[in-house]
């Protein structure tokens, strides 16, 4: 049933110089919210809680050592890897291995094109360093590590 001698009013909120004003309640395709889309802004989350380390962090290492397999080669990179990380980075660096043996196609993402080799991520910039790590002092100067 339809109403019959009611006149309704619709009232409208200012909007953006330029733009149109909406009534309230319509959304028109300019301020439309596609369906499944919540209106609420995005909950924060708690401060220093779940954050990932950012570049701003000084000092922190981000290193990455492609493998592949258990070759001697590869077994005494890692271990001279992590000697030198002990001595000149405690508690400063994260260290991945990747094996390349088991997951080839991550060696596109660093264009790994010899193992092994060791990839520092962070600080900028990105460096590279392809054998067993035995020189220390190389890969000190090659990683741009400052002494303690």
């Amino acid at each position: 049933m339809a109403s019959v001698g009611k006149k309704t009013t619709r009232k409208t909120v200012p909007s953006a110089p330029g733009r149109k004003t909406a009534p309230i309640g319509k959304e028109t395709r300019e301020n439309a919210t596609p369906p499944g889309v919540s209106k609420k802004p995005p909950a924060k989350a708690a401060a220093g809680k779940g954050r990932k380390r950012e570049v701003s962090d000084e000092g922190f290492f981000d290193l990455r050592l492609y493998v592949a397999g258990q070759t001697p080669k590869s077994l005494a990179a890692l271990a001279n890897l992590k000697n030198i990380c002990e001595e000149y980075l405690k508690g400063k660096y994260r260290l991945e291995v990747i094996d390349l043996v088991r997951n080839p196609k991550l060696a596109q993402g660093d264009q790994i094109l010899a193992v092994p080799t060791l990839v520092r991520k962070l600080p900028p910039p990105l460096k590279k360093i392809i054998g067993d790590l035995s020189n220390t002092e190389r890969v000190v100067v090659g990683l741009d590590i400052r002494p303690r």
